[in-house]
């Protein structure tokens, strides 16, 4: 499947900034089951310093807010191919060993809350991790409901686990929190979903990945009750959404009021291709 994406950040500041440093990790992988056929990041009132890999693979661009400027637009947009693969992703790889993916971090940490989502759940025996994995996705999602406004960047799995409802980021940090406390290694996917029944998005999607012996990576869409489908584009990954979030950064002079994200995912077509060439 070919996938045109457009993702707009706009943010402004109420004040003019000093100086700000941005890093965006914004740009898809070359993975499993997918291709960047054309990927174009374009700057207003910024200007990039650098690009580098990090620990976990992910592309990050680093970019520098021009000294002035009261409000700054990234727009990231290109085409990226996908194949099925039933959410299976394959062998671990990046400069982190695998192990570091059983440690909490304080967004994914148990508490009692989060706990209880395992009870009477069977315990992961070697031969069935698959299945112990797709029974928590949906205990989580029967436990914690979907719904947008009532979490935020920095709500907890144990935090969003208490309220009972909760958005991708925080089914993601549950799931990954509760397969950590099980002995199976498990990370955090942020990227991009074509939704069958709209283009414009409301945001980007976040996931979950966990390993299995035998298969590597797993996906998990916990919120949609699925494994990631050939609709799915993996930006990048990590221990929690920290690690994998789209924009973190500095600035000297005033913080952002105002963030708005646009993302719009269609199936590019190839008779649409051959006619516009």
């Amino acid at each position: 499947m070919r996938l045109a994406i457009r993702h707009t950040t706009h943010y402004s500041f109420a004040d003019p900034v000093f100086h700000a440093l941005q890093r965006l990790r914004l740009t898809p992988k070359e993975t499993q089951g997918q291709r960047i056929v054309n990927w174009e990041m374009e700057y207003e009132n910024a200007h990039p310093e650098l690009e580098y890999d990090d620990q976990h693979f992910n592309t990050v661009t680093l970019i520098a807010v021009d000294s002035g400027a009261s409000e700054v637009v990234v727009t990231c947009h290109g085409t990226v191919e996908t194949q099925d693969s039933a959410g299976v992703m394959g062998r671990h790889s990046g400069h982190l060993p695998l192990w570091s993916f059983l440690g909490q971090t304080k967004l994914t940490r148990p508490g009692p809350k989060l706990r209880g989502l395992l009870r009477d759940l069977p315990l992961p025996e070697d031969g069935a991790k698959l299945d112990f994995l797709h029974a928590l996705s949906g205990r989580i999602l029967d436990r914690v409901s979907y719904s947008t406004g009532q979490t935020g960047a920095g709500t907890t799995a144990e935090e969003a686990a208490a309220h009972g409802s909760g958005v991708c980021q925080d089914h993601a940090h549950i799931f990954i929190g509760l397969a950590r406390a099980s002995g199976i290694p498990a990370r955090y996917v942020s990227g991009y979903l074509m939704m069958n029944d709209r283009i414009d998005q409301e945001a980007s999607h976040a996931w979950a990945e966990a390993h299995i012996d035998g298969l590597g990576w797993v996906g998990f869409d916990i919120s949609n009750g699925i494994s990631p489908d050939p609709r799915y584009v993996r930006v990048a990954t990590g221990r929690d959404y920290r690690d994998a979030a789209p924009v973190t950064g500095i600035s000297f002079g005033t913080p952002a009021q105002h963030l708005r994200v646009d993302v719009a995912v269609e199936q590019q077509h190839h008779v649409q291709e051959q006619q516009q060439q």
